[in-house]
Formats: structure tokens, sequence, C-alpha cells
């Protein structure tokens, strides 16, 4: 985040609240603070996936300073990277649903999530929903800054994490 312009203070950009419904977090835009949901949280896992969604949302924010309010499709591109990179469409939560698939399921399970969340905070149609989702997919699902892959398990985080110390050494060694 701070490599992108954007500086991170834990007590003022985190925020524990009750929330209504089965929400478990959001990121509020206009004070760039992730809310996390304490009363609808219970598992640290739990937790970890729903600061990793919010997160992405925030690199989101001030990189690419996605106008949330009057562009669908910016949300929409935002939902999916969430729903690809935070881990709510692994195979271990998709059991836990019921839900699995062999063949592309982790596209489909991201689909079903970023078309969730944008119908959730915006007062949009479903169809409207579904075609931004559509229209943006490819180029949102293959983009995995800040990670550079898709983290499916805590060594792929590692190996992330790894990658993201070294991504200068080869210039530097120029």
């Amino acid at each position: 985040m701070k490599q992108s312009g954007c500086t991170v203070y834990k007590d003022r950009h985190f925020s524990c609240e009750e929330c209504d419904g089965s929400v478990s977090g959001g990121f509020d835009a206009a004070t760039s603070e992730i809310v996390l949901c304490q009363n609808n949280i219970r598992q640290q896992s739990h937790m970890n996936r729903v600061v990793t969604h919010e997160l992405i949302h925030a690199f989101d924010h001030c990189r690419a300073h996605v106008d949330w309010f009057n562009n669908v499709k910016h949300l929409a591109c935002s939902e999916i990277r969430a729903a690809n990179l935070s881990g709510d469409c692994s195979l271990a939560n998709e059991l836990t649903r019921f839900k699995f698939g062999i063949k592309e399921h982790h596209k489909v399970c991201v689909r079903d999530r970023a078309l969730r969340s944008i119908l959730a905070v915006r007062d949009v149609s479903r169809e409207t929903a579904e075609k931004a989702v559509e229209e943006v997919f490819d180029s949102c699902f293959h983009d995995h800054e800040p990670f550079g892959r898709i983290p499916h398990s805590k060594k792929d985080a590692n190996y992330a994490y790894r990658d993201f110390q070294n991504r200068d050494r080869y210039y530097t060694n120029l």
C-alpha cells in the first residue's frame, strides 16, 4: 500500500463494529477505512479472508482511484479481484457452502461472489451487475496485484511474499 502512495495506519484504517445481517466486513471509500463485523466473524480464518478481501479494495482504491459510486464496472473489477485473491473461493470454503465443481469452478465462484457483493452494496438491477461483471471479468480476474499470483494456500502466500521482497533484485544487480 505504501509503495502505491497510500500509508495504512491500523489504529485509523481498521474498525471493529456490530453489523446487520450476514455482512462480514466492508471498505468505506470516503474514510479509507476497513470495517470488520465483530458479530459476524467467528473464526480466525474467516477474519483473515475478510481482511484480505477488504485490503484488496483499499489497494484498488489507492492504486486505481476507483469510482465506487458512479462506475459499476470499477466496483465489479474490485469485487472480482477481491473474490479471486482473498480465499473467498477456496476449495475448502466452497465445500462448506456445498458448492463444488471440477472444471473452471474457481472462475464460477469468483463471478458469483462478485455479483453478490455488487447487489449487496449498490442499488442496481441484476442484469446491470451481471453485464458489468462480464465486461471486466477477464482483465480483472487476471490482475493478481499486489500478490503476483492467486494465493490458494499459505504456501502460495509465502511464495507471493518472497516474490514481492525480491521484485527489484534483478534490476539492482545489473
